[in-house]
């Protein structure tokens, strides 16, 4: 059965929107990137392929990722210019590199829970003076209510998540400014979790009695349906203030 295949970005971000940002960011000339948590790494190989100068790293550790990332640097000629590793983001040593993406991810990088100031306070050690971090984080779009967090992920709760608002205060108290503030659309979101279960859908059409495939699929659903609307995605251009 083929999964995520409909699937550019691992999140809720559309071409137009990636392309956007792949602009911007690739105006700083980046040399060197770190795409942490980087699955298969579509939003860097994109940044690569807008810098020619540029050599790019990602790390994650769902080696199933990372092999397609691998197959896709090599079908489009950068495998010579990305390097894709098999590798936990928490306490990295990793020399500061000119432009971090951290997508949806900044749980790799701590153990606190949310983990966006620790996340943050490493991001701004791994970047370097004059870079750029793009960070992708989950933030609540209004308080959810009680019922909508009993039909979440399992164990949601009203703190997993911040406002936007603070959000952007935690970015600034961690040493950085920000640049760009955007997020996802409603369509965004929607394209994405289709996609995400599209290939799977259409597979248990023709084998019903796959029980446990349904009722994944099912559960899935369900939790989307709890949290549509009410669960955003920044998408936020940090620029670190000179130390």
């Amino acid at each position: 059965m083929t999964t995520h295949a409909r699937l550019t970005f691992h999140g809720p971000l559309s071409a137009e929107r990636a392309t956007a940002i792949v602009e911007r960011l690739a105006a700083n000339r980046p040399r060197t990137v770190l795409d942490i948590g980087c699955g298969w790494g579509e939003l860097l190989l994109r940044v690569l392929e807008a810098v020619p100068a540029a050599r790019g790293t990602g790390i994650d550790v769902n080696e199933t990722d990372l092999a397609r990332g691998r197959r896709e640097a090599e079908a489009r000629g950068l495998a010579g210019r990305v390097e894709f590793v098999a590798e936990s983001a928490r306490g990295t040593v990793r020399e500061p590199a000119d432009l971090i993406l951290c997508l949806g991810a900044s749980q790799a990088l701590s153990e606190a829970e949310p983990p966006t100031g620790e996340a943050l306070a490493s991001l701004r050690r791994l970047v370097s003076d004059g870079g750029r971090v793009l960070l992708g984080e989950g933030f609540w779009e209004r308080t959810p209510a009680e019922t909508e967090l009993a039909g979440m992920w399992p164990g949601a709760r009203a703190d997993d998540h911040l406002g936007l608002a603070e959000l952007l205060d935690l970015a600034v108290a961690a040493g950085f400014r920000p640049e760009w503030t955007e997020t996802a659309t409603l369509s965004e979101w929607e394209h994405f979790e289709s996609a995400y279960q599209a290939d799977q859908e259409v597979w248990l059409a023709a084998n019903p009695s796959a029980t446990e495939v349904r009722d994944r699929l099912d559960r899935h659903r369900a939790q989307w349906m709890s949290y549509r609307g009410v669960l955003g995605m920044a998408y936020l251009t940090l620029v670190p203030v000179q130390r």
